[in-house]
């Protein structure tokens, strides 16, 4: 157990944010978040912030308790938020019970975040094979093995199922997985926050609204 205090002593005088960061005139946002989130995506790329598709992933459980991850964004379409996991694993089991998710990118090098909230639907068995195919081999043989998130009794046993696997991919073209799931989170709510030296951070939240979206700003 840390001394109390300790934790205050180690990050106190951490810098949070950068001395510039890019402007945001929220009345200049575009009406739908999916333009705005396009267009902070690009600015983030284009300022070489590190993994600017890392986002996390919050499901509720099965004692109804939040649980959350990082994953990878894998494309955004006129639906929503795309990401992909086995069917099998913790936070699909979480998905296909409670069909609800909220998604946090988070780029400290902009002060930006984006905070989504919406229903979840699962790809075609094409989509799910298509996203599963461009997956790197071991990926691949990862998903194969199963046993995500089960506990493992030695590392030796991992590089066995993958071995196993990757074998079976190279002598089966286009093996596929029945369990790889892309997972589309459709918009209810689509937060941008914009940091502010000061705390008078920007807040720009965009809800549904009939067919299309209501923007209102938020108190920081």
């Amino acid at each position: 157990m840390s001394e109390p205090g300790l934790i205050r002593d180690i990050i106190r005088g951490v810098p949070v944010f950068p001395e510039e960061m890019p402007p945001f005139d929220p009345a200049a946002a575009p009406d739908s978040p999916i333009d705005l989130f396009v267009a902070w995506l690009k600015r983030a790329v284009e300022d070489g912030i590190a993994a600017p598709h890392a986002v996390t992933l919050s499901t509720v459980g099965e004692d109804g308790r939040p649980d959350a991850r990082v994953v990878v964004l894998k494309d955004l379409t006129s639906s929503g938020w795309q990401v992909a996991s086995s069917a099998d694993s913790p936070k699909g089991r979480q998905l296909a019970a409670n069909p609800a998710a909220a998604l946090s990118f988070f780029w400290p090098a902009a002060g930006r975040q984006v905070r989504i909230r919406g229903t979840v639907s699962i790809g075609t068995t094409e989509e799910n094979d298509a996203d599963f195919q461009r997956r790197h081999p071991v990926a691949r043989a990862l998903v194969l093995a199963g046993s995500q998130s089960a506990v493992l009794g030695a590392r030796e046993d991992l590089d066995a199922a993958v071995e196993q696997q990757v074998r079976r991919i190279e002598a089966t073209d286009g093996l596929a997985s029945t369990t790889w799931t892309v997972f589309t989170v459709a918009p209810d709510a689509v937060e941008f926050w914009q940091a502010d030296h000061e705390r008078r951070h920007t807040r720009l939240l965009y809800t549904r609204f009939g067919g299309g979206w209501r923007r209102e700003l938020l108190w920081p």
